[in-house]
């Protein structure tokens, strides 16, 4: 793979935290957890081009980091989601969880493959369009009405499949959960409450990403996560905390003002990542 003369540099700027760097990063990653937190995801869709523009790594750095800190906090919100949501009330859709994983696991070994594969210039660029994609997701899925479908056990079934893999693909090249994906296609492919939703996907993410991260683990770019371990504990830490804090403020800000502030910034974020080179 062909990577700039940057990448060493840039792994030891962002790793180089004192206790002001320290400080930095841990608001930066509890600013993005506030804003996923009060839409109820993790917010990795925000952190990647942070971890771009802000923190200096090239893309397939910023794709593992993003994946080794959501790999975290996705790991963390589970117990928290099971005191709202209980097993119980997840047992009639567990074939939901199966069905996706189906395509899922393959997509995300395929996503990361491709990751490991690109020329940084035109990882820029996927990325770029992906976050796109997340921000009109974010709008449709907060805004408009998700309606389900009305589809035969077996057709639904192949649907869940494609729908996995290629949201495996997405979550793997962004280094994200995918809840924002995940969340209105179990809606829309399986009639499921938007709270059983948000739960399963946790359940589809958690499998999802960690055949991605061991897919990322084969590759030498995997170093860029022991050479910068203080700055993942430290970002993930902030990520929890503001994950915490914007669930708490969840509703304070309306939907119709916070969607698309939002969407707006992963579009403007979008253009710096893809004039990046």
């Amino acid at each position: 793979m062909n990577q700039p003369a940057s990448w060493n540099r840039a792994g030891r700027a962002a790793a180089g935290v004192g206790v002001r760097g320290a400080l930095w990063t841990f608001v930066a990653g509890a600013s993005i957890g506030v804003l996923g937190g009060m839409i109820g995801l993790g917010g990795a869709e925000f952190r990647l081009p942070l971890l771009i523009g802000v923190f200096g790594f090239v893309a397939l750095q910023a794709v593992i980091l993003n994946k080794a800190m959501s790999l975290v906090v996705v790991t963390t919100a589970l117990p928290a989601r099971l005191m709202a949501v209980p097993l119980q009330d997840l047992e009639p859709f567990w074939y939901v969880v199966i069905n996706l994983l189906a395509g899922s696991l393959l997509g995300a070994w395929v996503g990361a493959t491709w990751a490991t594969k690109m020329r940084s210039a035109t990882l820029y660029r996927v990325l770029a369009v992906l976050l796109v994609i997340i921000a009109a997701a974010l709008v449709a899925t907060h805004l408009g009405t998700v309606e389900p479908l009305t589809l035969d056990p077996v057709p639904r079934t192949i649907a869940g499949v494609i729908a996995g893999a290629l949201i495996g693909i997405v979550a793997a090249l962004m280094g994200v959960a995918g809840g924002e994906l995940l969340i209105p296609t179990i809606v829309l492919l399986f009639a499921a409450d938007i709270k059983i939703a948000g739960s399963l996907s946790l359940a589809v993410s958690l499998p999802t990403m960690l055949v991605a991260f061991a897919r990322y683990s084969q590759d030498k770019s995997f170093d860029v996560i022991r050479s910068n371990k203080q700055f993942v504990i430290v970002m993930s830490l902030g990520s929890i905390v503001g994950a915490i804090l914007g669930g708490l403020i969840l509703g304070v800000v309306p939907d119709s003002v916070l969607i698309p502030t939002l969407a707006l910034l992963l579009l403007l974020s979008s253009i710096k990542v893809w004039q990046h080179d």
